[in-house]
């Protein structure tokens, strides 16, 4: 038999028939790509993570939640088969369906199993319930609330702590009639909870149905969202409200009428800034691109216009929100919504401000760490307006940037808003931006031009960030510790020789650290409150509770000395004499 008898016997055979009850295969075009199977596979997966962790503790007291979770596992090994064996792109699209439905029920399993919420949720949740009794929120302490495993403490270099309300109002708003019901932080995390699935949804629903499964495990999936969700925090109730406002951004006022969606992007977008601080930084970028897409349709007088009336829809909003709230207190109200900005909060995160705080003995200049950080934010909008057509399909990640310069960068500010990375990825391609507006650079045209000028835009800040990293620290101190208890050594206090060796008076309060994060405030028991410039001083200190437990094994132990006016860190080591690992 020939070859060619072979290949055409083949062909027969593999052919589509028309005869009555023999299957059809399924037409090339009705088959799904497969890089949609990919992301249908990755989203599955990623629902696997924390799911025996939940299950495990759910078996202890609630063993019901533990039965839907089981149940659910067994819809994750389904939906593992069916991304890889459907045929259609609807039977796929079904599979999605199918993974946000158990993703949802896993979330809520979560915050069935844990709600009580961190210092956020317990902050808003104690807001809530004194908007429902008509009591201000602002400028109020609240020292109850903090001191908990689950409720940390957020110290200032001033040598305080921030026991105030320091968000805006809409999520302990929503909040307020649920705490009259629940009575306990759970109020606030069953709104951020919500809130997240409401976004996820709304996400998955905007989104072109290969992109779905992403929007599941970005905002559902891996456990990282749900966790911030579960704790209370503020930014889910603004991420969930800045979905719709990202989602195909360049088609706002397309035309020239705002209209109803893009009134409706308009009031979603103030109320996220009306929510949580995070909103207020990316909100610029957005009317920076939604101007150079419509510049070239409209012309400058009208785009001016329309950007004007979608940022007053969006400015009434906000403004409808926190009326109430200004009007009981002015001042504490803006003191309340600026905190987070002007606190001075202690060193924290994995950001450039981590050369001061762990691999030199500090800096005398920490506030250019701030300064870096605010000519950066103006420098990447400088560049967005220069350069829009490249950088328009990134606004949603470029506000971030500025963040990891500052002295209070950790990554909660990055990973809360990557859902909107998602989103700008699968609706806003370069082709939407090709035509955007540039302000024309004379003698600026080839890459290495523009390169040069978005270097010098970002060059500013990243001098500021090298003088605060290479500042010497102002105190240069030898500590002696006094150890004490043989089983189980102690530090009870620490006699320090500190040196000024500033221009500036300065009032050190001290702590100490063997990881990334700073103990509570040791006490000064002997020295100066304020050192003068170029003296020296001998101080003792005492951890609070009267003792720290030594280090184990090969942790160490650093003393840090802070001062809020100027921002300065030092750091000396404490020296142990090997005895952190005997009291392991």
């Amino acid at each position: 038999m020939s070859t060619h008898t072979v290949g055409a016997g083949q062909r027969r055979r593999d052919a589509p028939s028309s005869a009555a009850g023999r299957p059809r295969a399924a037409p090339p075009d009705d088959a799904p790509r497969q890089w949609h199977r990919g992301m249908t596979l990755i989203a599955t997966i990623s629902l696997f993570i924390g799911t025996r962790s939940a299950w495990t503790h759910a078996m202890l007291d609630r063993p019901p939640v533990a039965a839907v979770i089981s149940a659910c596992y067994a819809g994750i090994l389904v939906c593992g088969v069916l991304a890889l064996a459907v045929r259609g792109r609807r039977a796929l699209v079904r599979v999605d369906a199918a993974v946000l439905f158990l993703a949802v029920a896993l979330v809520l399993c979560g915050y069935w199993l844990t709600h009580g919420g961190t210092d956020e949720g317990v902050l808003t949740a104690q807001a809530a319930n004194e908007i429902w009794h008509g009591h201000p929120i602002y400028g109020q302490p609240w020292p109850w609330l903090f001191g908990t495993p689950r409720s940390g403490l957020t110290k200032t270099m001033s040598g305080g702590a921030d026991l105030t309300y320091g968000y805006p109002p809409l999520t302990a708003l929503l909040a307020a009639p649920v705490h009259a019901v629940l009575h306990s932080a759970a109020a606030a995390t069953l709104v951020t909870t919500g809130a997240l699935i409401a976004g996820a949804v709304t996400l998955w629903l905007l989104l072109p149905a290969p992109w779905r499964s992403a929007a599941t495990a970005v905002c559902l999936g891996f456990g990282i969202l749900p966790g911030y969700a579960r704790s209370g925090y503020p930014a889910v109730v603004a991420l969930a409200l800045l979905v719709p406002v990202v989602v195909r951004w360049p088609d706002t006022g397309a035309g020239g009428r705002l209209g109803r969606s893009g009134a409706a992007r308009a009031v979603c977008l103030g109320a996220a800034c009306a929510a949580q601080q995070l909103a207020w930084f990316l909100t610029p970028f957005l009317l920076i691109g939604l101007y150079a897409v419509r510049r070239p349709e409209l012309g400058a007088r009208s785009a001016t216009a329309l950007v004007a009336r979608f940022a007053g829809v969006a400015a009434l909003t906000w403004a409808g929100v926190n009326a109430y709230f200004a009007a009981q207190g002015f001042s504490a109200w803006l003191h309340g919504l600026l905190l987070p900005i002007t606190q001075k909060a202690i060193l924290h995160g994995q950001g450039l401000m981590g050369i001061s705080y762990y691999f030199t003995a500090g800096s005398s200049r920490l506030d250019y760490y701030s300064y870096s950080s605010v000519l950066l934010l103006a420098g990447l909008l400088a560049a967005t307006v220069l350069f829009a057509r490249r950088l328009g399909t990134a606004v949603t990640v470029l506000p971030w940037l500025c963040f990891y310069l500052a002295t209070r960068s950790q990554d909660g500010y990055f990973l809360m808003m990557t859902p909107l990375w998602l989103a700008a990825a699968a609706t806003v391609p370069a082709s939407s931006l090709a035509h955007a507006w540039q302000p024309r650079i004379p003698r600026v045209t080839g890459r290495r031009a523009k390169a040069a000028v978005a270097a010098a835009l970002v060059a500013p800040a990243l001098l500021c960030a090298t003088v605060a990293a290479a500042s010497p620290p102002p105190l240069r101190m030898e500590v002696l510790p006094r150890i004490s208890g043989r089983a189980h050594p102690v530090v009870t206090a620490v006699t320090v020789r500190a040196v000024n060796t500033s221009g500036t008076a300065l009032t050190p309060h001290f702590a100490s650290r063997t990881g990334q994060g700073a103990s509570n405030w040791w006490t000064i028991t002997s020295g100066p409150a304020t050192l003068a410039p170029h003296s020296s001083a001998v101080y003792v200190v005492r951890p609070a509770g009267g003792h720290h437990a030594l280090p184990h094994g090969h942790q160490r132990m650093y003393l840090i000395a802070v001062t809020g006016k100027p921002m300065t860190i030092s750091n000396a080591r404490i020296e142990t004499g090997g005895q952190g690992a005997a009291g392991g």
